[in-house]
């Protein structure tokens, strides 16, 4: 393409690096830690209202509902590096049709999810091998995910609503969607949970869990969509762009679906270590101690996945304009920060698990339990934030099957035949050992991924 026809170049090709990623990235780490704050509000609220049955039912609805997020995530992932790559080239048709066809993936995941939120839910709980309250455990759960999924529109629109601003660097617009979404959902938490009388509204309790969930969800996608019709000039958005394109959307799939399996394989880990631990564990302390760490943990793997998009849009884009020094730098940098947020993660854990625990007003068998695992699997932080940084560089330079093949790695080749080996023993507390052992393993993939990336990619582009 001609340089008359290229558009001016933006931030995301001059700026000083380090200043680059913190003007893409805090708005994203800031809204990540506002989306982490609502999913322990939401846990703690809920354990309020029943710590027993509805704690179990929602660490089980996790994997369906991280699933669902997943999804969203991985056709925004795929749009947004599709898009950024073509405003680097300066192709404008390609980034309209990007952000088009990215619409109609979402009507058509959106579709998917409504039917299992209607026909699925219910099997899916059942099969679960409760000893304690599988009755009302059953009843909660499919309650809350079906809800979520039947509704679950908001969140596919919100996701790639951020996307597309994030792309063209519009990150700030994110910070108040995400943050409105979740700030709104808190509110609404106990409101909808407890009911409050002289407001007309009824307690509904973990249904009304949901309900707050969704409609956060969904003020935040309205947010979006104004966001990007009045301040995205960079993406212009008509009805012929929507129509399905063979090649635009196998370009969004190519980063998008390793992005999904990523998700999905944590979703089947997760799926399958309460499986593990139910049979090591009948009185489900473990499963809630599992589910409540996944709660905690966001607290660090949220900034590191916000970080990572800023990244994936300042390496995607770099590419297309074919400047690797800076490609080469926000690793880096990426990397750097990861790490400085994983290491306060670990002693954290280390230091105050108790403190941690004691929110979710669990029994003293559950807390005993959690103060071991919270030590024991926090030891994989520092291993996984290098791990993580590297999958946003394999991601914006388009080979998003490294990220799938270091996320099976660590989360079905090694963890779940470790955990399952260690349950062999009896003891609950040495199942959680599985973490670290797989994330060593998975270090080493990503930086052997990652030379055979830079020689392949990165390098030839200086010559």
């Amino acid at each position: 393409m001609s340089t008359q026809n290229r558009l001016p170049e933006n931030k995301m090709g001059v700026m000083p690096l380090t200043k680059l990623l913190i003007n893409m990235s805090l708005p994203m780490i800031i809204a990540m830690l506002v989306q982490a704050l609502y999913n322990v509000v939401d846990s703690v609220f809920v354990s309020w209202y029943d710590p027993d049955a509805a704690v179990t039912a929602l660490s089980l609805a996790f994997p369906v509902q991280n699933i669902m997020i997943g999804f969203a995530t991985g056709i925004g992932v795929g749009v947004n590096a599709l898009l950024s790559k073509s405003l680097g080239e300066g192709d404008q048709k390609t980034a309209n049709r990007a952000a088009g066809n990215g619409f109609f993936l979402v009507a058509l995941a959106t579709v998917i999810f409504a039917l299992f939120g209607i026909f699925g839910t219910g099997a899916f709980f059942n099969m679960q091998p409760i000893d304690e309250n599988k009755e009302l455990v059953v009843r909660y759960g499919t309650q809350y995910t079906s809800i979520c999924c039947i509704f679950a529109v908001g969140i596919f629109v919100e996701v790639l609503g951020e996307r597309l601003l994030q792309a063209s660097g519009r990150t700030v617009y994110t910070l108040v969607t995400q943050g409105t979404g979740a700030v709104l959902n808190i509110l609404l938490d106990p409101l909808f949970i407890f009911g409050v009388e002289w407001l007309g509204i009824p307690p509904m309790g973990i249904a009304g869990a949901a309900i707050a969930t969704v409609t956060g969800q969904w003020v935040a996608a309205i947010l979006a969509l104004i966001f990007n019709l009045k301040c995205n000039p960079e993406v212009n958005f008509r009805l012929r762009d929507m129509i399905p394109s063979k090649r635009v959307i196998g370009k969004i799939l190519t980063v998008g679906v390793p992005s999904i399996i990523m998700v999905a394989v944590g979703s089947v880990m997760n799926f399958s270590m309460n499986q593990i631990l139910l049979g090591i564990d009948p009185t489900n302390a473990a499963t809630k101690v599992f589910g409540i760490y996944f709660k905690l943990q966001s607290f660090f793997f949220m900034p590191l996945f916000g970080l990572n998009n800023g990244t994936v849009s300042i390496v995607a884009y770099n590419y297309g304009a074919r400047k690797p020094a800076r490609i080469t730098g926000t690793l880096k940098r990426s990397c750097a920060i990861a790490l400085c947020v994983m290491i306060v993660g670990l002693l954290v854990f280390q230091l105050v698990p108790d403190l941690l625990l004691d929110i979710f007003n669990q029994s003293d068998a559950v807390i005993q339990i959690g103060r071991t695992a919270l030590r024991q699997i926090s030891w994989a932080f520092p291993m996984a934030a290098i791990g993580i940084a590297l999958t946003a560089g394999f991601q914006g330079l388009g080979n998003g099957s490294y990220s799938t093949i270091i996320s099976l790695c660590r989360q079905m080749v090694v963890l779940l035949p470790a955990a399952y080996l260690l349950s062999l023993s009896g003891v609950v507390t040495r199942v959680w050992w599985a973490f670290p052992i797989a994330e060593v393993f998975s270090l080493a993939v990503s930086l052997l991924l990652f030379l055979r990336i830079y020689n392949r990619k990165i390098k030839p582009l200086s010559e």
